[in-house]
């Protein structure tokens, strides 16, 4: 009998693999600029980044959602409570599928789609010019003061698809939304700036958002050759548009169980395994249980291990000192 989960590119156990290039074509209706030259420079992950893909462990309804909106190529709209590892999915599905640093984009409440695109400075194009003693020349090159977002540098031509996070999406005002259904159905948008002057410049070469190079935005488009593999996080603070949900896949992580806290633990606390049961227990024991995150656990092992070492103490009392609710309840 074939393995049910074998169509899975993204399987959430860790372990980088180019998987990804076994990706088919996507649906008709989702297919962008293919034949786009790709001009997104590559940007190896942090360290850290690195370390916390390996140690992310996706339960398997998350994992089956993840490979529906890579297959689909839609953006995914990731909730659930503080602490249960929303943004991390992020990193792990960039880590697991070798695609390179995660695009982050942290919203507020000012948050307009124009930040997540693009910025244009034309104070510095004027302090340029005053410095070579001219008037700002129409004729020139203004893709060097122009910086891609992490958006926009999503959306450039690649050979592999960049994983953007846009972190916390419910904290965004009302338009925000709908702004980036616009972007998410087109996988294009354009610089007015270098629309402008396409006619006498039709090449510009402009920052991207990694900072570690340059691309070039012919006639001040921009248009995504694949569609990057995009992760907006929600505490739920908020409802969204029925347009924009009916668009997005919708990923919800749950609390972890007694397993899934145990292979959590191993992941990131192997050595400190043994022992660590009582811990567990007090965790998921918790009056205020679903207002803990599980990275208070993991705090509270390792602090508890390493005062183990200097003398007695009282391990669960200082255990509840770190597993504090995150959230106080209303008297």
């Amino acid at each position: 009998m074939a393995n049910a989960d074998a169509w899975y590119i993204y399987r959430g156990a860790g372990g980088p693999h180019d998987g990804i290039a076994a990706l088919p074509a996507p649906p008709p209706w989702r297919k962008f600029a293919e034949d786009a030259p790709p001009i997104a420079p590559w940007v190896p992950a942090t360290a850290p980044e690195a370390a916390a893909g390996a140690n992310y462990r996706a339960d398997p309804a998350t994992v089956e959602l993840v490979n529906a909106a890579i297959f689909l190529r839609r953006p995914m709209l990731v909730t659930g409570r503080p602490g249960t590892g929303k943004s991390t999915l992020a990193t792990a599905i960039a880590y697991e599928l070798k695609l390179g640093r995660v695009l982050r984009w942290n919203i507020t409440t000012k948050a307009a789609v124009t930040d997540g695109l693009y910025q244009y400075d034309p104070l510095a194009r004027l302090y340029a010019a005053s410095r070579r003693g001219e008037e700002p020349d129409d004729d020139e090159d203004i893709g060097r003061y122009i910086r891609l977002g992490p958006l926009g540098t999503a959306l450039l031509p690649a050979r592999k698809p960049r994983v953007l996070l846009i972190d916390e999406i419910d904290k965004s005002d009302l338009d925000l939304p709908n702004d980036l259904l616009t972007i998410f159905e087109s996988g294009e948008f354009e610089v007015p700036e270098l629309v402008r002057q396409s006619d006498r410049r039709a090449d510009a070469e402009v920052s991207t958002f990694d900072g570690t190079g340059r691309a070039s935005v012919r006639h001040g488009r921009v248009q995504c050759s694949q569609f990057p593999i995009v992760v907006m996080t929600s505490n739920e603070e908020r409802e969204f548009p029925a347009a924009f949900l009916r668009r997005c896949i919708t990923v919800e992580i749950d609390q972890p169980d007694r397993a899934k806290l145990d292979e959590i633990v191993a992941a990131h606390l192997p050595d400190l395994v043994p022992g660590s049961d009582e811990l567990i227990n007090q965790f998921l024991q918790a009056e205020d249980r679903e207002a803990l995150a599980t990275d208070q656990l993991l705090n509270a092992i390792y602090l508890v291990h390493a005062a183990a070492r200097t003398g007695r103490v009282s391990r669960a009392e200082l255990a509840a000192k770190i597993m504090k609710p995150l959230v106080r309840r209303s008297r």
